[in-house]
């Protein structure tokens, strides 16, 4: 085993001792979560953090200002790769600060710089011409052609030294295969990053039959409290230390759970996992937990009665 190795396994064990060791923790559960995932990138590929072609939003280099600026408000994103005609023949991508760099410059066009009468003045954005295409406006910048199988720290690090944020993942047959960006490789390792632009107007939690509702594992757990009620019980110990369902559930398994796994909770409640990815839980559904003798399809005093 490498020297590398050695420090890795010395971290994972430490994590492990972490966990084992209940009340004594120096790590909240979202912490240990983050080391692990730092841990694991190496494991990780291009393919497994990329954005599948099916879901790539992208800007034609032939579309005019006008219909990419639509693009981008209907997206939410501040970067489009920029192809010609289609996924298959990318060609670079689009920052939104470019094309406003673009409007502005424009709008100002024929002004004195160095008077503040006219720097005072509001811009004239009649003078943009929203019908000018990509190609002529020249804004595209360089993005990175990457294979399905380069490792996600590795792309990390050539982002990073290349100051290139996207990369077009490129399948064997030179086909456009997904998108990867700088931040879908950190969410990698500290979970989603959300901002004002992320739909987070859907509720958190929604009842689905009677005693059983289905979450975001991201609610925080005071809410889930005044959602079920007094019955939902969760120690001041737990609390201190996490604040999210999510979180409840990797503090008491200490590592991120399977699709379909259970976890039982103090006040008679069971939260099985719905939905979760290697680094993460999604979405859980959580019930009162049922009665042995009521899970055999058995009724209390049925025995008795026989």
């Amino acid at each position: 085993m490498s020297g590398s190795d050695n420090v890795r396994a010395s971290i994972s064990d430490a994590l492990e001792a972490e966990v084992a060791d209940a009340g004594h923790d120096q790590l909240s559960a979202e912490e240990r979560i983050m080391l692990r995932n730092v841990l694991e990138l190496r494991e990780l590929r291009a393919d497994d953090v990329m954005v599948p072609r099916a879901d790539i939003v992208s800007a034609d280099v032939n579309s005019t200002l006008g219909e990419v600026l639509a693009v981008f408000q209907k997206a939410g994103h501040s970067r489009l790769p920029v192809v010609r005609e289609t996924l298959d023949e990318p060609i670079g991508f689009i920052h939104i600060k470019d094309i406003l760099a673009l409007m502005t410059k424009s709008a100002t066009s024929g002004r004195r710089k160095k008077s503040d009468a006219e720097a005072n003045k509001p811009i004239d954005l009649s003078k943009v011409d929203l019908g000018k295409t990509l190609a002529q406006a020249k804004v595209t910048r360089e993005v990175l052609f990457v294979p399905p199988s380069m490792p996600a720290g590795d792309l990390l690090a050539k982002m990073q030294a290349t100051r290139l944020h996207m990369a077009i993942v490129i399948d064997e047959y030179g086909g456009t295969d997904g998108l990867a960006t700088i931040e879908d490789l950190v969410e990698e390792i500290v979970g989603d990053i959300e901002d004002e632009h992320d739909d987070a107007s859907g509720p958190m939690i929604v009842p689905v039959s009677e005693g059983v509702f289905v979450a975001d594992a991201r609610m925080p757990l005071d809410e889930m409290q005044e959602a079920l009620g007094d019955g939902f019980e969760v120690s001041e110990d737990v609390l201190e230390d996490v604040d999210t369902l999510g979180g409840l559930v990797f503090s008491q398994l200490g590592r991120v759970p399977v699709r379909g796994e259970l976890v039982s909770i103090a006040g008679g409640y069971e939260i099985e996992v719905i939905d979760a990815d290697p680094r993460r839980i999604k979405r859980v559904r959580i019930r009162k937990s049922m009665p042995a003798d009521k899970r055999r399809g058995r009724v209390p005093g049925a025995a008795a009665a026989e």
